[in-house]
C-alpha cells in the first residue's frame, strides 16, 4: 500500500485507468475489485493536507481521467435505458372486435417478457 501522497496519487491514477479497462472489457469482477481499492485510496487521500506543486499536474490528470470514466458510465447507462425503453414499447397495435371497435391487445409491449 502506497504511503506518500505522491505514490497514492499515482496509484489512484492507475486504478482509474484500470477501472475503464475493466468496464470496456465487461470484467465485472475486476471492476468491483478496482472500485473498492479506488474508494480506499480516495479515503486515504482525504487526509492529505497539502499537495506538492509538483503533483498538481498528476492531480489534474486524475480529475480528467475520472471525468472521462464518469462520462463513459453515464453514456452507457443512457444507452441501456434507451434500449430497455425500446423493448418496453408496445409492439402490437390494438385489434378490432366484431363490432369494428378496438380492443386492447393482449401484448403489453414487453418483447423480453419471457412469454411466448
Amino acid at each position: 500500500m502506497p504511503t506518500s501522497t505522491h505514490d497514492r496519487l499515482v496509484r489512484l491514477r492507475d486504478l482509474i485507468l484500470e477501472e475503464r479497462r475493466c468496464a470496456s472489457q465487461l470484467d465485472m469482477d475486476g471492476l468491483e475489485k478496482v472500485t473498492r481499492e479506488k474508494e480506499e485510496m480516495i479515503n486515504l487521500l482525504i487526509y492529505a493536507t497539502e499537495l506538492d506543486p509538483a503533483d498538481r499536474a498528476l492531480a489534474e490528470q486524475i480529475r480528467r481521467e475520472n471525468r472521462r470514466n464518469a462520462f463513459l458510465f453515464r453514456t452507457t447507462l443512457g444507452w441501456i435505458r434507451e434500449t430497455m425503453e425500446f423493448f418496453g414499447k408496445r409492439t402490437v397495435t390494438a385489434t378490432y372486435a366484431a363490432d369494428a371497435g378496438t380492443i386492447p391487445a393482449q401484448v403489453h409491449g414487453r418483447l423480453l417478457s419471457g412469454k411466448i
